[in-house]
């Protein structure tokens, strides 16, 4: 496996990002050493939240929600998945898997020896992050689904599937931009420059463009079994759970009608990069949506499902500005 690492250099005057990077190495079954970035704030003895970052974005998605719960107190961890921000980047597109993701984080995870955590996952932070907590449940005091969900090959919605020909056909894949077009307010070019900084050439957005590939909208294939058993898993997870998903996402538009509990109005995919620039206050900042939920986790799997395993054919719900959990 050839490995490629950015230019440390490259990180330097991000806009609202003065967090030092802590490096983690995992290995490879073929005994490549890989090494995963982590931003880790906050006092060690709290109670860790974990923020876990989609495609094609990195832990700078996430700079003032971890201000913020740093600042209140908590722990705060973010890590860059490999293939991403400041984590090392297989530059072969074979060499990404869904599986070796889950596998990279599980390790990662158990390497760390978190427990008590709050998850948060947004994309394809949750498609691998929610398999972490199906794998390690008892590490897990509560989660947060947004904008994601784990896929079971049932489909794809027509949005996916210009996603698809778009991230496999375009000779420069426009990082900054994808993110700027996925976002309800208007990125400064310091904020679309940061979210390039990661990859300094097409080389290093192999990650970038494989993941959409990786996502298991077909039962052909792979890892569809893998998450029909993390789903059984998640079905009888009974600690709190809340679903925030933003109305103007394409990809997953509806997911809230699948787990319904909240939806969040006027943002787009990357959801957090407009929440938190407009409101003071939000509940997603609580590491504990709700204290009196103790419902369970339930999820269908329809038959016509985009790629988060959300049913692609919705009707609009009534939009709320407070995201609450159904107690």
């Amino acid at each position: 496996m050839h490995v490629l690492r950015t230019p440390d250099a490259r990180f330097e005057h991000l806009p609202d990002f003065p967090f030092a990077p802590h490096y983690r190495e995992v290995r490879d079954a073929d005994g490549t050493a890989l090494r995963i970035a982590t931003i880790d704030q906050g006092p060690r003895d709290a109670a860790p939240v974990l923020l876990m970052h989609g495609e094609p974005s990195w832990s700078f998605l996430y700079r003032r929600i971890i201000a913020r719960l740093a600042a209140a107190g908590h722990r705060v961890v973010a890590p860059d998945l490999i293939g991403f921000g400041r984590s090392d980047k297989p530059s072969d597109p074979a060499d990404y898997t869904y599986e070796r993701h889950v596998r990279w984080m599980s390790d990662w995870l158990l390497a760390m020896n978190l427990d008590r955590i709050t998850f948060f996952g947004q994309d394809w932070g949750g498609l691998i992050g929610l398999r972490l907590v199906a794998a390690h449940p008892l590490r897990f005091a509560r989660i947060v689904v947004a904008n994601t969900g784990l896929p079971v090959g049932t489909g794809f919605s027509d949005a996916f599937k210009t996603w698809l020909e778009f991230s496999q056909n375009t000779p420069v894949l426009p990082i900054g931009d994808i993110l700027g077009m996925g976002t309800e307010r208007t990125l400064t070019a310091a904020e679309r420059a940061a979210y390039d900084a990661p990859f300094p050439d097409e080389r290093y957005k192999a990650g970038a463009r494989r993941f959409p590939t990786l996502v298991p909208i077909t039962p052909q294939h792979a890892s569809v079994a893998e998450n029909i058993a993390a789903w059984s898993v998640l079905e009888s997870f009974t600690r709190p759970c809340l679903t925030a998903f933003s109305d103007a996402d394409p990809v997953t538009r509806g997911g809230e009608r699948v787990t319904v509990w909240g939806l969040i109005p006027s943002l787009g995919s990357y959801l957090t990069e407009s929440i938190f620039s407009d409101l003071p206050e939000t509940p997603l900042l609580s590491p504990m949506p709700c204290r009196r939920c103790s419902r369970r986790l339930r999820v269908r799997r329809g038959s016509a499902c985009c790629p988060s395993g959300i049913p692609s054919s919705t009707t609009r719900s009534r939009s709320t500005r407070r995201v609450r959990p159904t107690c």
